[in-house]
This record gives structure tokens, sequence and C-alpha cells, in this order.
């Protein structure tokens, strides 16, 4: 995982925009394993209680999804759930869609100077047509957006080794 993290952040650094062939480039380190493919059938997931249907233009669908997170129209940390959302919903790979959501989360602050320094799993159930569960990720992204940035520009603590991150581009809403 760290990685894939690794990679995704110097995709971020040459400005590389967000396409299924980079999250395929990820996905082979998530797993560890080569030849990582876009899903050529169903996927399920939660014990089979979940079923994502693949149809003859799904790719594509996932494709322009991910060309919408680079839209400056929308708000950063909306547009980082919406990536995630997208991930997590169209599913595009077998297995490690979860964690390969989180890289695209942070792929796309990544992008725009945003580094967040606690991230950890979300854990919810929700469902692909919840707009209130979608709002409500992105609010919590600009909360941790917002956290970090605090930290960041605090002094850092009399004996702490650790010298504050500072953030390249100012937050927004």
């Amino acid at each position: 995982m760290l990685a894939a993290l690794t990679r995704s952040r110097t995709d971020a650094s040459h400005g590389l925009p967000l396409t299924c062939t980079l999250l395929t480039g990820w996905q082979q380190l998530v797993l560890g394993i080569p030849g990582v493919r876009f899903r050529q059938g169903d996927a399920f997931a939660k014990g089979g209680r979940e079923r994502y249907a693949l149809t003859s233009h799904t790719q594509n669908d996932f494709e322009r999804c991910l060309r919408d997170s680079a839209d400056p129209r929308v708000p950063l940390a909306a547009r980082a759930a919406r990536a995630y959302l997208d991930v997590a919903f169209f599913h595009p790979f077998p297995d490690g869609n979860a964690r390969l959501a989180m890289l695209t989360l942070a792929y796309v602050l990544e992008l725009e100077g945003v580094r967040l320094d606690h991230v950890g799993p979300l854990q919810t159930t929700r469902y692909a047509d919840d707009d209130a569960g979608a709002a409500d990720l992105a609010a919590l992204v600009l909360v941790l957006i917002r956290s970090t940035h605090q930290r960041a520009t605090r002094l850092p603590r009399r004996g702490s080794s650790r010298p504050p991150v500072l953030l390249s581009r100012p937050i927004g809403g």
C-alpha cells in the first residue's frame, strides 16, 4: 500500500490526469500482482450482498467520472469525495477497490497541493444513490483538510523533531 501511495504522490507531482490506466498501475502495487485489468464481469461486495453490474459503457462512464475530479468549478473536498465514491461504486477491479478509493481521494487532494497528515479507513454504510451520504463525505474531507492545515500552521512543540507541514495552496470550501 505504501508503494502505491508513493506512486500516486509522484503521479500527482507530475500533474498526470486521473485515468483508469493510472489507477491500474496503483492497483498492481496495492495487490502486489502484475496484469491487473478493469473487471470483465459483474462485481460483488459485502459477501455478495452488493452487485455492481458491468455494461458495455461502464469503463467509459468511469473514465468520465475520473476526469470530473479535475473540474476547478467544484470545491476540492467535493471532488475528492466524489472520486472516492466513484471508485467505490464503479468497483473497477475484482479486488482492492476500497484501498484504491482512499488512494484516489489522496491523489485528488495531492494534485491540488494538499496532503492530509492523518488518514485511515472510512467506514460507513451508504448506497450509490445516497446524496446525503455523499455530502457528508465531502464535509468530512473538508474537516480533514482544515484540520491538517491548522496542525501544519501551528508552531512545533518544544522537543518535537517534526517540522510543521505547509500546504502549498490555500484551502477552500
